[in-house]
């Protein structure tokens, strides 16, 4: 008997907890949840990364990148097999086989952040599959997708406000990039940056925390598997290189767009079979990893060999030029899968390619090949995302290079400025998602009104009342001065609630009729003369953008907030008025 009122008091206070997210200022709830958050999505990508390399480490000889080591028919045919894996996921998905980062900012931003389970099962399972079979995608862009999947279950589990979904999500995308990647400051960068796309402390804080967590559970599981093994010191010898270093984001700029195009290029065949569109990216694949296997799978091998300067300048050029077409053709065909690993493969080759040039361009170059290895990475990742502290401070997390600030910054606002004046492209998420005609609107106002929860402006003194009373009973409804008086009205058969203004009954009730006076006639609360709403429902779940586009498209007068588990029954939480609304955010 005595666990009824533990289990009572618990839910109560759980039920406490939920609603005081809502608030502007519920900066310790959200930290709370952001570590629940975090420690979910490590989870999920050390389960992820671990069906991925498990196999790879089996069956492939010398490492579980190293493609290069099987046979070329081997190769096709596991590329073509991984096809064959991907149709049948992606026939079961239906409808439900969006798979790209784009995807994700669609469903964040125009959804309330609502991400649909199949969906996000299928972006476990076909990122194994193609992964798995070679196809030249990385394991971040699965891994965003089931970091913001976790988070959105789990704010749909535990039933939390929608304006808290928004900053969750931010938490699982930067725990899902930290655990992928071991960068934690590049998860957090990476989700304020491009996915989020704004900074707050709000936000920042659970979001950091959310992160740390990940990229510990990696850190625990995985021990040192960063792609950049060795500590590279190289830096810039001479500011003679400075000239040559901008031509370096220049060039990143024109192939940073060049990727973007070929990628929207083939997003425009989305109309195809899907069977074509795999076959086409099987065939693609083959066909360069029949002759340059180093472009399959994710790439780090060919990478770590780039920093160390272990690869001709020949074959520099082959992998940058081939990873950069497959990667953007494959991803534009539908093949799940990152886009932050090959680019930074690729900004890898290119880097390390321009580094050989230096060598016979100045007397007395950077000799360390890593050095334009780095900046080349930079600038590429930069570019391609539009996210330039997010790439930054990636490949510092990853180089472990102080020496490489000044020279990547310069590189990076180059390749970005180049990218969206010279190009007019805003990097590619969002040019994919303006082709696709799903855009993203990110006024202030808007912003805010998102990330605030309907708890925070409702009007909660409320008392209930039948729509005829005597004089001495609505006397008794101002004795605790309610913000509205409450009643129910039917009419041939319809049940609307109506909200009055309790100063206008308090004015009635000044000059009331002999005969109200006397009780002898009860007071119609329906017929005196005052302010009346009639009330439209709105789940307590609501931000404050779904509430004004609630009072707009219904052309309701207000909103009662109905309770979770009792949307349209006579349990109400609140009032929000179109004016309340307007005046929290003053528009």
């Amino acid at each position: 008997m005595a666990q009824i009122p533990l289990l009572q008091t618990l839910r109560t206070a759980f039920h406490q907890f939920r609603y005081s997210i809502s608030y502007v200022d519920a900066l310790p709830q959200l930290t709370f949840l952001g570590l629940l958050v975090g420690l979910g999505t490590g989870c999920i990508i050390i389960v992820f990364r671990l069906c991925i390399e498990i196999p790879l480490g089996y069956f492939l000889p010398g490492g579980v990148d190293n493609f290069e080591a099987l046979p070329q028919q081997s190769r096709v045919a596991l590329i073509f097999g991984g096809a064959s894996v991907l149709y049948v996921l992606l026939k079961i998905a239906g409808k439900n086989d969006q798979v790209s980062v784009s995807h994700v900012l669609d469903r964040l931003h125009n959804h309330q952040g609502h991400m649909p389970s199949r969906n996000w099962l299928m972006q476990f399972f076909g990122g194994i599959a193609s992964i798995i079979s070679g196809q030249s995608v990385g394991r971040e862009g699965p891994a965003v997708h089931l970091g913001a999947g976790a988070a959105s279950r789990i704010s749909r589990w535990l039933r939390l406000p929608n304006n808290s979904r928004f900053t969750l999500m931010g938490c699982g995308v930067a725990a899902a990039i930290a655990a992928s990647f071991d960068t934690p400051m590049a998860g957090v960068l990476f989700a304020m940056e491009v996915i989020l796309m704004e900074y707050t402390i709000v936000g920042f804080v659970p979001v950091i925390l959310a992160s740390v967590t990940g990229a510990a559970l990696s850190q625990a599981v995985f021990k040192d598997s960063t792609p950049l093994l060795s500590n590279r010191q190289g830096e810039l010898q001479s500011l003679m290189e400075l000239p040559y270093i901008v031509g370096v984001g220049l060039l990143l700029a024109c192939l940073a767009a060049c990727f973007i195009a070929i990628n929207l290029r083939f997003i425009k065949l989305n109309h195809w079979p899907l069977s074509l569109r795999l076959t086409l990216a099987a065939g693609l694949t083959s066909a360069f990893a029949w002759h340059l296997p180093e472009v399959m799978g994710l790439g780090y091998d060919t990478l770590n060999a780039a920093v160390v300067g272990e690869l001709s300048a020949r074959t520099l050029l082959a992998v940058a030029i081939a990873k950069l077409v497959l990667t953007a053709a494959v991803i534009g065909l539908g093949v799940p899968g990152g886009i932050i690993g090959p680019t930074l493969v690729i900004g890898a080759c290119v880097g390390g390619c321009l580094g050989f040039i230096a060598q016979h361009l100045y007397a007395n170059p950077t000799f360390d090949p890593s050095f334009y290895v780095i900046i080349g990475m930079t600038g590429m990742m930069a570019a391609v995302l539009n996210a330039p502290m997010a790439a930054l401070v990636a490949v510092l997390e990853l180089s472990y290079n102080p020496h490489m600030i000044f020279p990547s910054m310069l590189v990076i606002v180059i390749a970005c400025v180049g990218t969206r004046h010279l190009f007019k492209f805003e990097g590619l998420f969002l040019e994919q998602l303006r082709q696709s005609g799903r855009q993203l609107e990110f006024r202030p106002a808007q912003q805010a009104l998102k990330n605030t929860g309907i708890a925070n402006i409702m009007a909660t003194h409320l008392v209930y009342t039948h729509r005829q009373v005597d004089y001495e009973q609505a006397k008794l409804l101002l004795v605790n001065k309610p913000e509205w008086l409450v009643l129910d009205f039917n009419e041939k058969g319809t049940r609307d609630k109506i909200a009055l203004n309790p100063a206008d009954l308090a004015t009635y009730l000044q000059d009331a009729p002999v005969e109200v006076l006397s009780l002898a006639e009860d007071i119609d609360l329906l017929a005196i003369p005052g302010r009346r709403l009639v009330l439209s429902p709105i789940h307590e779940t609501a931000n404050l953008w779904e509430a004004l586009e609630a009072l707009r498209n219904t052309n309701a007068e207000a909103l009662y907030v109905a309770r979770i588990n009792n949307p349209l029954g006579a349990s109400i939480r609140g009032i929000v008025t179109e004016q309340s609304i307007n005046n929290f955010y003053q528009v």
